[in-house]
């Protein structure tokens, strides 16, 4: 599993970060997530000598992906990662992506045992749904693969509907299986990956709502059982 590291000027902005992310998924499936912020006397800034210090200590050998917040963040991010192993900075991804999404995504991610170069593309496609609702086009469709696909639907019985750490439940559980899955919004149409966590968020299943799925794969059968355990469970919202 990779690691990941937030490079920010705030301690107090890079644990919270850290903590809505690592709420996101269970404690036994958690990567290494861990700060290089803030200064040693408390204030705003960043060090690239403890950003060496912290990637180096995330890397357990396959890859640490680091995030930043903004302006001298990402220079003390390259500098540190020169500061580091030869070694351990080939295997260092440094993200442009969005810190707060961006990380979620790549706990996320991570969790399900994706590489560092796939955890940083999905960290960097994160805002997308974001972008996407707030600019009021039309609903989210994604490519469906060739052939036929299995259907399967259920009624969303979530109060808050299926938000943050429902989404990221579904998206981890079905990682580990050779199935395509998209899932669909029945009353809006919107389409997204199953396992992509912010694309789920992205769709808006507000309870009562129907959850559609178009399944495909050698694993078809197993992720449909995935997905109606989830429904039972009311996708881990308790």
């Amino acid at each position: 599993m990779i690691g990941i590291v937030v490079v920010s000027h705030s301690r107090a902005l890079a644990r919270a970060a850290i903590d809505l992310a690592s709420a996101m998924v269970p404690e036994g499936l958690l990567p290494v997530v861990v700060a290089a912020a803030g200064l040693d006397d408390g204030g705003l800034g960043t060090d690239a000598a403890r950003v060496a210090e912290v990637v180096g200590g995330a890397d357990g050998g396959e890859g640490v992906l680091v995030l930043v917040d903004l302006g001298s963040a990402v220079l003390s991010a390259e500098m540190g990662l020169e500061f580091c192993d030869p070694e351990v900075a080939g295997r260092a991804r440094l993200s442009p992506a969005p810190l707060v999404e961006g990380l979620v995504a790549a706990v996320v991610a991570a969790a399900s045992g994706a590489s560092v170069e796939e955890c940083d593309a999905r960290a960097r496609r994160a805002l997308a749904p974001k972008e996407e609702h707030l600019a009021g086009g039309p609903a989210r469709r994604v490519e469906h693969p060739p052939g036929d696909a299995s259907a399967w639907s259920t009624t969303v019985d979530l109060p808050h509907g299926l938000h943050a750490r429902p989404a990221a439940s579904v998206a981890v559980a079905l990682s580990s299986l050779d199935a395509s899955v998209v899932l669909r919004n029945a009353r809006t149409g919107a389409e997204a990956v199953g396992t992509s966590a912010m694309e789920l968020m992205g769709l808006d299943l507000r309870s009562g709502d129907t959850l559609e799925a178009d399944l495909s794969g050698r694993e078809t059968d197993a992720a449909r059982a995935v997905l109606a355990e989830l429904a039972a469970r009311r996708f881990g919202a308790g």
